[in-house]
């Protein structure tokens, strides 16, 4: 049940609060001071992370490839 709410949270986030969350969660594995436990949770959520912002990079993608299909560009 935790892992759906966690990826529930995820949707809600823009790529700039997921960018933040990212560089949260190395900077406590960089310190050294978790256990191996913890550094597994926090290893998993950076991936969840990576993988979150990585779609929505390609939403994103497709969707200003869409825009560009719809549009006639005239050459400037």
């Amino acid at each position: 049940m935790e892992e759906t709410n966690s990826k529930h949270k995820e949707e809600e986030l823009t790529i700039e609060e997921a960018r933040q969350q990212l560089e949260a969660v190395l900077e406590q594995l960089e310190g050294g001071e978790c256990s191996l436990e913890q550094s597994f949770s926090l290893y998993k959520k950076g991936m969840e992370l990576v993988r979150y912002m990585d779609q929505c990079v390609d939403r994103i993608e497709k969707q200003m490839i869409q825009i560009e299909e719809r549009e006639d560009w005239d050459e400037l």
